[in-house]
């Protein structure tokens, strides 16, 4: 695989023994937040009047570019748990109650929903992987995920707990590795998020929590993988190539996440973006340079970004010098659902493949080669260079 096959257009079928992803499902709670009414809900909802904060959190809400997303957090919930909404009160056991719960919920129902779209079996999937920033139990959350879905006991389960933003192309490298090493095994992988397990009332002392407030989302992500497509039954989406993660040293401290006593909180450095803006065309040509890839001409690749927020998305397109619809499935999932964590890559492939139609429609031709990264606390990058086997 080299820079032949963005040049040449030529689609081809998904080589022997490389993972591919074969199927997408994604599942929501049924609250839906249109940001315009997110400010005046989230402060009446906390019983706050502290204008200055109202007004930052209506300038960041604008700023985000994000109109609408899915939460978990209702009134009904407030009203069973009203200590979510005062300060400093002891309530991570009543978080972890709602949390536990939503994550398994919305976790099948994407593996249902990705599971129909991919058209085989239940009793097919020989490995579950399981993604979550959202909830802490024991057993973990892929007992209760396995368990409703009603899977063989005998199914090989993995888990990666607290990996943030990064968790969802985490997951897809940890399946890829494991398609790849057990000839006809077929990988779920199922991420779930839910932002209850940091929601606080807005405070001048933590003035990072307004960033979550009007950035983040719930909900939940589902993924077949696997290797040698069945060609009668199964319709490869992307080719998995090769898959790499780097952290960067001296940045553990920018992406700082503590469950304490009152619940997960965050503290987001303000000069994460421009951390990731000076590593990010390093990372990627390190990536590319496995298969002799030598281009630097980034506009030949389709781009699959986690997208943590409209300026990484910025600094990303300014350092690569990208096209700007080169990031057209990012935004748009950040437009749609704001940033759900680790669900929120399997959003950004589902519309990188609509932006792919709309192209061949018109007429146009879509890369074949791409890159899928995330970022996440560490500060972690992950990669995987792709083919769009969609055409």
């Amino acid at each position: 695989m080299g820079e032949e096959c963005i040049l040449k257009g030529v689609r081809k079928h998904a080589n022997p023994g490389k993972a591919t992803i074969l199927a997408l499902g994604k599942a929501f709670p049924h609250q839906l937040v249109m940001q315009e009414y997110l400010v005046d809900g989230y402060f009446r909802d906390t019983n706050c009047d502290n204008l200055e904060l109202k007004q930052k959190l209506s300038r960041l809400c604008k700023t985000t570019t994000v109109k609408t997303r899915y939460v978990v957090m209702s009134e009904e919930i407030l009203k069973k748990y009203p200590e979510l909404a005062v300060e400093g009160l002891p309530t991570v056991t009543q978080r972890l109650e709602i949390c536990n719960k939503a994550v398994t919920q919305m976790a099948i129902e994407a593996s249902k929903a990705c599971i129909k779209n991919w058209g085989g079996s239940l009793s097919d999937i020989t490995h579950l992987v399981y993604v979550s920033s959202s909830e802490a139990r024991l057993p973990g959350g892929d007992i209760y995920l396995a368990t409703g879905l009603g899977m063989s006991p005998k199914t090989q389960r993995t888990m990666l707990y607290f990996v943030g933003c990064s968790g969802g192309v985490a997951g897809l490298r940890v399946a890829k590795d494991i398609a790849e090493n057990n000839p006809g095994s077929r990988v779920l992988l199922t991420t779930s998020e839910t932002t209850i397990i940091g929601f606080k009332p807005p405070s001048a002392d933590r003035p990072y929590d307004l960033v979550g407030v009007a950035l983040f989302g719930d909900g939940a992500g589902a993924m077949i993988i696997g290797s040698d497509p069945r060609v009668e039954t199964e319709k490869p989406l992307f080719e998995l190539h090769t898959a790499a993660q780097e952290f960067l040293p001296d940045t553990e401290k920018k992406i700082d996440g503590r469950l304490t006593e009152e619940g997960i909180s965050f503290k987001l450095a303000r000069e994460l973006p421009q951390i990731i803006e000076d590593n990010v065309e390093g990372f990627c040509d390190r990536l590319m340079d496995v298969v002799g890839f030598q281009s630097k001409d980034y506009n030949k690749l389709f781009w699959a970004v986690h997208p943590g927020g409209p300026a990484i998305l910025n600094r990303i397109e300014k350092r690569l010098d990208l096209l700007p619809e080169k990031l057209n499935a990012s935004r748009r999932a950040l437009m749609d659902y704001g940033n759900a964590s680790s669900n929120t890559i399997v959003y950004v492939l589902e519309y990188m493949i609509e932006e792919g139609n709309k192209i061949r429609k018109d007429g146009g031709e879509d890369p074949e080669c791409g890159l899928i990264l995330a970022f996440g606390p560490g500060i972690t990058f992950e990669g995987i260079l792709a083919r769009n086997l969609c055409a």
